[in-house]
This record gives structure tokens, C-alpha cells and sequence, in this order.
């Protein structure tokens, strides 16, 4: 798979300085960039850092760079043209178009036009795909589930019965939406289970990771906001409500009923407590427990969470316990040592209350 870097100026919208003509093999990173490839700097620091080593045959630099030394693109964000540029050397899913002979799907069930299903999938009574999504292999979709256009679902992903997706819905391997969420009743002979009979929304520009879990509501619905991005292992709570925009990362999770703003950062390993509310434009660092209400525009971190900087130096002080605590013995033996010297230490005297005046 091959470009002219010309064209990849005109996909980025960037300014080209270079031949048009000059064949792009790949995309690499700038450290570690092959002849024949394209590659970035993000910012001026990184690119006066390699533009005399790296091997790449062209990049992808800031708007004010100068003397790259090399066929360039100038762009407002190198990130982004990055990562549309690598959108056009990503490979394509590897399921052949059509319907494999292996799948299973129900007589009622509504196929759009150019829908992929690959072998071994399982798509149950009334569901509905639309048109251009693809299926991979041991899929299942249950009765009455609707997914949009444009979807891709990779192997082994589990959709259960009335669950609603939008389009254009990226959900990786092994993932499952709308299993029951963990509710049960405790009586001293043991735990009664609660039915979940809502289901899951997750609506357009979805990314859910590998072997992540979204529960289904135990009443209403668990939904999802357009454009959030989920990473792998994450588990998300039943009736939970996650606004727009939103970054999961990695093994976080969140307790039933919690709703989250737009624009939330959950770090990775981070939590949310159930039944909370946390604002828009909130950011939990990595391994932040959120066990109280956040108002907008928080930026807290910690076990639990707290203010950033406030957890900052409390972790600062921590470093620091050991100091003290030899300080605060060596204090205590000279207390000590003067006290078995008799050595008379000095006491503020009493004040004189203006009654015994």
C-alpha cells in the first residue's frame, strides 16, 4: 500500500513543501521512522530533536517550523493529520463481503445493503443492521437489537437482546453490551438476584475496547454519549449515564446509576462511585476513586480522589514522614535527657482573667 505524498497534503489540508510525486511506503514513528516512510513531530522541540536522524523520507511538522530539511507538510495539528494520515494506510477488516455460510441469522432479522457477516455469527429475531456494517467472526446479536451504519464489530463480541447502537460504532474483541448489571437483594439465607430488563443506548462515533463490559439498565436505560471512547477492560454500571466526548482508559470503572458529564478524562484504573454526579470537562488521574459529587472543570486524583494539587502535597508530605519521624525521636530524647538532668524547662505562666483582677 503506497501514496504520493501530494495526496496525503491534500487529505491533511496541510501546506506540502517537496515533490508531490514522492512514493509514501508507511507511516512510522519519527524515532524510529523507515526510509520510504512518513512520519511527525508534534511540536518544534521534537522536531529539533530529530530531523538530523531519523530516516523518514518526509513528515508532518507545526505550521511555523523551519529548514526540516526534507519533503514536508506544514499543518495547525501535527497529531491529527497523523492520525488521518494513518487512516489511509490502515488495512482493511479482514472479513470477506457477504454473508459466510456458517452464520446464522433469523428469517426476521433486517439486513442493509453491503452488510459483512463473518463465520460463526448469530444474529437473533427482529435485530436490525444497517447498511455498510461488518460483523467478524462469533458474533452474537440478540433479538431486537438495532445497530446503525457503518459499524464495526470485531470477533467474539456479545450485543445482547434490545440494545439500540448508532453508527460508525468501533466495538473490539470480546466486548459485552447490555449483560445484567451486578444487583441483588441480601437476605441472611443469601442474595436474590434483580432481573435487568432495560437496556443499553450507545450512540454515534462510540469506541468500546477489548473485553469491556456495559451493563444493561435495571429499568431505563445505560447510555452512552456520542463520540466517547471507551479502552479495553473497562466496566461501566448499570443505568450509568456517560455524556459526550468522554475518554475511559483502561481498566476503570463505574459504579451503577453514576452520571458523567461531557468532556470527562477517567484515567486508567480510575473509579467512580455509584449514584454521583460528576460535571463536564472533569479529569481523574490515573488510579482516582471519585466517592464524592464533582462540580465542572475538577481536576482531582487520589485514593479517593481530592483536588490535584491538594493530593499533590499530601503525597509531598509522605515522601518526607521518614525525616520527620527521626526529628521528632531525636526531639523526644532531649526532652528526655533534660528531664533527668532536672533541668527546669519554662512554662508560659497562667494569664490573669480580669475578674481576679
Amino acid at each position: 500500500m503506497v501514496r504520493k505524498l501530494g495526496d496525503l497534503a491534500k487529505v491533511v489540508g496541510g501546506e506540502l513543501v517537496g515533490s508531490a510525486n514522492l512514493v509514501i511506503e508507511g507511516v512510522s514513528p519519527i524515532a524510529e521512522a523507515e526510509p520510504g516512510h512518513i512520519s511527525f513531530a508534534e511540536n518544534l522541540k521534537v522536531l529539533a530533536k530529530y530531523k538530523e536522524t531519523t530516516q523518514a523520507a518526509a513528515l508532518i511538522v507545526p505550521k511555523e517550523a523551519k529548514d526540516v530539511g526534507r519533503p514536508h507538510i506544514k499543518v495547525d495539528n501535527p497529531r491529527l493529520a497523523f492520525a488521518q494520515v494513518l487512516k489511509e494506510f490502515a488495512w482493511p477488516a479482514d472479513v470477506p463481503p457477504g454473508i459466510h455460510p456458517s452464520a446464522i441469522v433469523h428469517e426476521t432479522a433486517e439486513l442493509g445493503k453491503n452488510v459483512t457477516i463473518g463465520p460463526g455469527v448469530i444474529v437473533r429475531a427482529g435485530a436490525k443492521i444497517g447498511k455498510g456494517t461488518v460483523l467478524m467472526g462469533g458474533c452474537y446479536i440478540g433479538s431486537d437489537t438495532v445497530i446503525g451504519e457503518d459499524c464495526l464489530i470485531y470477533p467474539r463480541v456479545c450485543i445482547r437482546e434490545r440494545v439500540q447502537i448508532g453508527s460508525r460504532v468501533i466495538i473490539h474483541a470480546g466486548a459485552v453490551i447490555g449483560d445484567d448489571g451486578f444487583g441483588f437483594v441480601s437476605l441472611p439465607t443469601g442474595h436474590v438476584k434483580m432481573s435487568h430488563i432495560g437496556t443499553v443506548i450507545i450512540h454515534d462515533d462510540v469506541e468500546i475496547g477489548t473485553n469491556s463490559a456495559v451493563e444493561r439498565g435495571t429499568c431505563g436505560a445505560t447510555i452512552i454519549g456520542r463520540g466517547t471512547k471507551i479502552g479495553n477492560l473497562v466496566q461501566v454500571g448499570h443505568n450509568v449515564k456517560l455524556g459526550e466526548h468522554c475518554l475511559v482508559v483502561a481498566m476503570s470503572g463505574i459504579a451503577g446509576s453514576a452520571t458523567i458529564g461531557n468532556r470527562v478524562t477517567l484515567a486508567g484504573q480510575s473509579g467512580v462511585a455509584g449514584h454521583l454526579t460528576i460535571g463536564d470537562n472533569c479529569v481523574v488521574a490515573a488510579r482516582g476513586l471519585v466517592a464524592g459529587n464533582l462540580p465542572s472543570g475538577s481536576f482531582v486524583s487520589g485514593f479517593p480522589a481530592r483536588p490535584h494539587k491538594e493530593n499533590m502535597r499530601v503525597i509531598a508530605a509522605q515522601r518526607r514522614l521518614p525525616e520527620l519521624l527521626q526529628r521528632l525521636k531525636q526531639l523526644e530524647e532531649q526532652v528526655a535527657a533534660m528531664m533527668e538532668d532536672d533541668v527546669e524547662i519554662w512554662e508560659a505562666p497562667e494569664e490573669t482573667s480580669q475578674d481576679e483582677d
